[in-house]
């Protein structure tokens, strides 16, 4: 942006000018990555004060909330508050573009994979630019919009939310056309304190939503109940397609008459597709544009990640989990594959009632065997590990069912017990939270394979 611009956006005050008009910044929060031609933006939070680092002799130019003026900077803007700062720069760069699509994303579970579903699709007809990975709070969307390319054509953002407001704190900055709830569950329940307070969190992105534009969102009540929005509004969900074939890392399925196919398994997925489907439709996408956009998908690490080791096929899909994502995940996997292990670990923010949470989890899968075709479990016997002292809620609900169930409270004993008990027969399967670090399992049969 132009010294102008950046002047415009802000509403800052000019405690230094030193600059020629036609000079052109970047916007960097990081004094360790500031080049010559970035304004210096300093954030702020509990434990750190980015104006700390004003001093820093590589920067020609910065924001600050004070009036501190160092004598080696040419330009210095005083704003009342940085992170708004952010914000509003983010805004005008939107504005100023003319974006053709822009479009919100969020939900309790599934947001991420349906935000690269739909940049799949989009990228075979626009240049599309997206949330990298999971960063999708204010800091994350102000560094998506800031990066995108001049000649870009759909703007993708992904919403996350630790609380009320701030999906809404989002979404009045990015004035989107197109707005997505995968679903509303009871992932952050421990932080929301209830289901409601979830779906109004999640239904906060319409705060910004063109009112000509379109809602996109999973057919629940709790969504409807909560959803405060007069534009159009398309509910989805599986029922509305029909599954043609299912086998590991392949789905195919028939919707609005069409069929289509992903190269990853999962019922859950093949939801996450609906809405990549639509824009496709509301954006002017011929069926063939979005068949190859869908088939074109890949997961990214950490999700339904396959690897084999010594022999050992492991799918680690521990990038994070919730209840309807640990069932839905489960419930795929011991489908597909023949000798399922399956590994299951603690899952975060779940609040006073997460024992609940985790034992509800354990009732659902020692009933799965109600819905799935008679006789399954007897033909394709599955083994439970679990790992924690939450995830032994589930592996206690599933000892009280009948089934047989090894509990770990450290990630070393779980490695330990697969080295020594488990062979190239078995695909074995990890979910957990983040916090659990199953990536530790994967390291441990490294080095235990590399022993014998």
């Amino acid at each position: 942006m132009f010294k102008q611009d950046l002047i415009k956006a802000t509403g800052a005050v000019v405690l230094k000018d030193e600059i020629v008009d036609n000079q052109e910044f970047g916007i960097s929060t990081d004094t360790r990555k500031i080049t010559p031609s970035d304004i210096y933006l300093p954030l702020k939070g509990a434990n750190f004060d980015g104006e700390q680092f004003i001093d820093n002799p590589d920067i020609n130019a910065y924001f600050t909330t004070q009036d501190k003026v160092t004598e080696n900077a040419k330009l210095v803007l005083k704003v009342e508050n940085t992170l708004d700062a952010y914000l509003k720069l983010a805004e005008y760069y939107i504005q100023k573009k003319h974006l053709p699509y822009i479009i919100g994303i969020t939900g309790s579970s599934g947001k991420t994979t349906t935000k690269e579903i739909i940049y799949s699709v989009l990228s075979q007809k626009f240049k599309t630019h997206k949330t990298y990975s999971n960063h999708n709070n204010e800091i994350g969307f102000c560094q998506t919009v800031l990066s995108m390319e001049p000649d870009t054509e759909v703007l993708i953002v992904e919403m996350g939310m630790r609380g009320l407001g701030e999906i809404e704190l989002i979404s009045k900055h990015l004035h989107h056309d197109y707005a997505v709830i995968t679903n509303s569950g009871s992932a952050h329940v421990g932080r929301l304190g209830s289901l409601d307070n979830i779906a109004i969190a999640k239904c906060e992105i319409t705060t910004g939503l063109n009112p000509e534009g379109v809602l996109f969102a999973k057919n629940q009540d709790i969504i409807k109940k909560h959803v405060n929005y007069n534009g159009d509004k398309v509910y989805y969900s599986l029922k509305d397609v029909k599954i043609l074939k299912k086998a590991p890392s392949y789905s195919k399925f028939r919707y609005l008459g069409h069929d289509f196919e992903l190269n990853v398994e999962g019922d859950y997925n093949i939801e996450n597709a609906i809405p990549a489907i639509e824009l496709g439709i509301h954006t002017g996408m011929s069926f063939e544009e979005i068949r190859q956009g869908l088939a074109q998908y890949r997961p990214i690490e950490k999700r339904w990640e396959v690897e084999e080791i010594n022999g050992l096929k492991f799918i680690n899909d521990s990038y994070n989990a919730n209840p309807d994502s640990m069932k839905a995940s489960v419930k795929t996997f011991i489908e597909l594959y023949d000798k399922p292990v399956v590994i299951m670990g603690d899952m975060g923010e779940l609040g006073e009632n997460e024992q609940t949470y985790h034992r509800e989890v354990g009732e659902y899968i020692a009933n799965l065997n109600k819905n799935l075709k008679k006789g399954f479990f007897k033909t394709k016997p599955v083994k439970y590990i679990t790992v924690g002292d939450l995830a032994a809620e589930i592996g206690n609900e599933l000892i009280s069912k009948g089934f047989e169930v090894e509990k770990f409270t450290t990630n070393k004993e779980a490695a330990d017990y697969i080295l020594k008990n488990l062979d190239n027969k078995y695909t074995i399967f990890l979910k957990a939270s983040r916090a659990m670090k199953f990536e530790e399992i994967l390291e441990e049969i490294k080095r235990g394979t590399d022993k014998l």
